[in-house]
């Protein structure tokens, strides 16, 4: 088959499902992979054809300085001005079957039109039975503000004007024909409520990822603690001074600290031997060798984490981030923080979290759940499974 991918340039949307894509070239089907330029070497080191169609989220416009409707509006206005683009790079090379990342929507709206068949990989969460009754107050709430009044009435009509079946941007974007879950069901609420015959569970799927490079642990290193609030909502420097005080010098632990493109390494001051400073690392190359992880949160960070199987204290900035470290919370791996702790009451919090054997026990045995329940070879074949239920 030629299998179409559309996605947005960020690395919580990209980095889920590009195992994925790997496996699917590996099976012999010619896939393709609409992003923006900024991610075609990655992109194209899993075998796919890159097609670039370029966004308006790059050059530092990642919502990170709005509330939930600005960030909102920043994707709706990405889609409208990818649906051309991508229109004109398919035009006369049309897939068998469109995969889309939650952002994608153009994807979806494209697939409808001529007739394809469509696919949604999401990185998070999905609807369960419920959810849109759930979740009326909120909506309701931001209809109320003239920002989020036209936030909607803009997404209505552009897939009015695009021959949408599905005008409701809510359900447009919630309620696809068929979705490649990419998170373990342990993080998905309400999971009893989700239905089995649109949503399938495949995730986590992590490779090695060797694109993004490596990190050698030091030797005298008897434990590592990672710190990262992800790649959007990291301007914290007085946070990060917290974890300098209050983890710098801490006895058997090397800690990696990554403090974001907004902050200036030199606000710390002098730092202690044990830690050392990055505006970005190799994420997963560190869980993989790490026994603790201060996150936010992100699904990304969270999935990884528990594939991992470490300890996690969450301080959740934004968006889903709040429901995830409650669910991992819940799940018994993480315990929860604000960014505004001081320093005594981060390290104390930190030493109640790795000095507790049950959310040890409990990480180590998720961990080898997901091991063996999950992986890239499974999502392929649902994929296959979805484009031949079709026809395709």
């Amino acid at each position: 088959m030629h299998i179409a991918m559309v996605s947005i340039p960020f690395p919580g949307h990209v980095n889920p499902s590009i195992e994925v894509i790997r496996e699917l070239v590996a099976r012999g089907h010619r896939v393709t992979y609409a992003n923006d330029p900024s991610w075609a070497a990655i992109i194209e080191s899993t075998g796919a054809e890159f097609r670039p169609c370029r966004s308006t989220l790059t050059g530092g416009n990642d919502g990170s300085d709005g509330d939930a409707i600005d960030q909102l509006t920043l994707f709706l206005d990405d889609a409208i001005a990818m649906l051309p683009q991508l229109r004109e790079a398919y035009q006369d090379d049309r897939p068998d079957l469109f995969l889309y990342d939650i952002a994608g929507a153009p994807a979806r709206l494209l697939a409808e039109q001529w007739g394809i068949p469509s696919m949604q990989l999401s990185p998070t969460f999905v609807a369960w039975d419920g959810y849109e009754q759930e979740m009326a107050p909120m909506v309701e709430a931001m209809r109320a503000d003239p920002r989020g009044a036209d936030y909607y009435r803009r997404f209505e009509q552009w897939l009015t004007e695009n021959g949408s079946s599905v005008t409701d941007s809510m359900a447009f974007q919630g309620r696809p024909d068929r979705s490649l879950v990419l998170i373990p069901r342990a993080m998905q609420p309400n999971a009893d409520r989700v239905d089995d015959k649109v949503y399938s569970f495949a995730g986590p799927i992590l490779g090695e990822r060797g694109d993004q490079g490596g990190w050698t642990r030091p030797a005298d290193a008897e434990n590592v603690l990672l710190v990262s609030l992800g790649s959007a909502f990291t301007e914290h420097p007085e946070f990060y001074r917290g974890c300098v005080e209050a983890f710098g010098g801490l006895p058997g632990w090397h800690v990696v600290l990554q403090i974001g493109k907004h902050v200036d390494p030199a606000v710390l001051g002098e730092l202690p031997g044990n830690i050392e400073v990055h505006t970005w690392v190799p994420q997963l190359a560190i869980l993989r060798q790490a026994q603790a992880f201060l996150t936010h949160a992100g699904m990304g960070g969270s999935v990884e984490g528990l594939y991992c199987g470490t300890p996690m204290l969450v301080a959740p900035q934004a968006v889903d981030q709040f429901g995830n470290a409650d669910r991992l919370v819940e799940l018994g791996v993480a315990r929860r923080i604000s960014t505004d702790l001081g320093a005594a009451d981060l390290r104390e919090a930190f030493l109640g979290l790795i000095n507790d054997p049950d959310v040890r026990r409990t990480s180590a045995g998720i961990s080898r759940e997901l091991r063996e329940s999950s992986g890239a070879a499974y999502a392929a074949a649902l994929i296959e499974n979805a484009a031949a239920l079709t026809g395709r």
